[in-house]
């Protein structure tokens, strides 16, 4: 199933961007290993973080100078050896500082947004837009926690469904059980009751073997 598009911008939670950071990071020098031990391939990458630290692969069969030297000698002509290097840094140190500038504003604008950075020229029907604003997103968080609460009442009726199966279903094999060993104990109590009947309605050899003696005595 193909995923849908993401929209790549910056991402405004420090938590997640630093997570974010990590993973992608830890992915791109992985991709790096891959294509040059794969395709024999001289490669380097360099990635600094926003606190400055230093993330860096370079291919076994290469070496930092190595790559560097390459890397003039083959677009010299085309940045002017050391003036189009300045020009594309300057370009590249504008364009952060263009990128940092959006930052702010844009952390500003959050701030103002969740009223921790109001302004106190703000006027009455700036405070009463984001008012409405505020309760737009408050209305929106609520219908998220009743819709969570809502789900995991849910679940905790279908555990309590299955619990009362199970505790339906060990009742019954206990009362199977009982009824078994009742049976069998009817069954020992009515063999010891027939055992003495068995007795009387049967011969005793000890009586016939004195009747029959007798009877040998009394003969002339």
């Amino acid at each position: 199933m193909r995923r849908g598009s993401v929209e790549i911008r910056r991402i405004a939670n420090n938590v997640s961007r630093r997570a974010t950071f990590g993973k992608r990071c830890a992915g791109l020098l992985k991709k790096a290993h891959e294509l040059a031990v794969l395709c024999d391939a001289d490669l380097g990458v360099l990635v600094f973080d926003a606190a400055g630290r230093q993330f860096h692969y370079c291919s076994p069969n290469a070496s930092w100078s190595e790559l560097i030297q390459r890397y003039d000698s083959t677009t010299s002509d085309q940045f002017q050896g050391g003036q189009g290097m300045n020009h594309d840094h300057d370009q590249l140190l504008s364009e952060i500082a263009r990128l940092r500038q959006e930052r702010d504003h844009l952390e500003a604008v959050v701030r103002s947004q969740t009223g921790e950075d109001l302004p106190s020229t703000a006027s009455v029907p700036e405070l009463g837009h984001l008012e409405q604003k505020l309760e737009r997103a408050l209305g929106k968080v609520r219908e998220m926690k009743d819709k969570l609460l809502e789900e995991q009442l849910g679940e905790s009726h279908h555990r309590v469904h299955i619990l009362e199966d199970q505790n339906s279903f060990l009742r019954h094999m206990m009362s199977e059980e009982g009824r078994q060993r009742a049976a069998v104990e009817a069954s020992a109590v009515v063999a010891e009751l027939m055992a003495p009947a068995t007795l009387l309605g049967g011969f005793f050899p000890e009586v016939e073997e004195e009747e029959a003696a007798t009877s040998l005595r009394l003969w002339p």
